[in-house]
């Protein structure tokens, strides 16, 4: 097994697990919160298969990386990314984050550029903005929020089940585009990671982002679903994919959060696609947009 060494808190080491296979373009794909790097295992075959790099690494805090106390912050997630990034000396490479990862997309462009990035994907992100403030009205009310945090620290196996409920949209999709295996799965990998870490990362998901993703200037593909719980299309995607410069917007028509695993197939075909698209940095002004079904 992989690991970069990112840090310390006291006498301990704070390592991130990575896992690196194939050849060609490199793509580094960033999980969502509670999983970790497994969670994309619908889409690592069809890069190796199209001829990519590809790169996933468990968050601090989740999976097989260490569980520290600390640093559970958009500026110290995208400092690791930096460290596993510069660890493996990529070049022309494309960060690829769902959910939480598409914070660390948009604060690794917003605090170290975009010199070594060709490509930019944020699929279900939590960019540009969550939290709903005078200047920010399409965000999500702070009790939201602070709900989350109180069924966290009463009883988080309990809140996992019922997040993973509207994570799938299993009213809609279990037995269908989701088995009961596979929701019971993210449930075991969201049990093992950090308690500190579960709670911690909630006030992560409404850092303002919106100084990073104006900073964003490589093709950049935005991909959420219409029917997303979680993290709202309207208060995430169709703005990120707006506040953008040229950004692609790919809507999964009845999509929940976890696209990457309901939708596999449609998002594989758009983020084969995209990759496979040349990377100017100097994009139009208009905004694509499409549906897929």
């Amino acid at each position: 097994m992989s690991y970069v060494d990112v840090g310390k808190e006291n006498s301990t080491p704070i390592h991130l697990y990575y896992e690196d296979h194939g050849s060609g373009h490199p793509v580094v794909l960033i999980h969502g919160y509670p999983l970790s790097s497994a969670s994309w295992e619908k889409q690592v075959p069809a890069l190796l298969a199209a001829g990519y790099r590809v790169i996933a690494y468990d968050r601090r805090g989740f999976g097989k990386s260490s569980q520290p106390t600390t640093g559970y912050n958009y500026d110290t997630f995208s400092e690791d990314l930096h460290k596993l990034v510069t660890h493996l000396k990529l070049k022309d490479f494309t960060l690829v984050g769902f959910s939480m990862g598409g914070g660390e997309v948009a604060r690794y462009i917003g605090r170290y550029g975009s010199k070594d990035v060709s490509k930019a994907v944020i699929m279900g992100g939590v960019p540009p903005y969550l939290l709903k403030t005078a200047d920010n009205p399409e965000g999500v009310e702070a009790s939201v929020f602070e709900g989350i945090e109180k069924a966290i620290s009463a009883d988080r196996y309990a809140f996992f089940t019922e997040f993973f409920k509207n994570f799938y949209n299993t009213d809609v999709y279990l037995g269908k585009r989701v088995s009961e295996q596979a929701v019971q799965a993210s449930w075991n990998t969201a049990a093992i990671a950090s308690a500190t870490a579960s709670l911690a990362c909630v006030p992560a998901w409404y850092e303002d982002f919106r100084n990073d993703v104006a900073k964003i200037d490589v093709p950049t593909l935005v991909v959420h679903g219409d029917s997303d719980r979680i993290v709202p299309f309207a208060s995430a995607g169709s703005r990120t994919a707006k506040l953008i410069n040229g950004a692609e917007l790919v809507v999964i028509k009845d999509g929940p959060h976890n696209i990457a695993w309901t939708f596999a197939q449609e998002v594989n075909d758009a983020l084969l696609k995209f990759l496979a698209k040349p990377a100017v940095k100097a994009q139009r002004t208009d905004t694509k947009r499409k549906a897929v079904a």
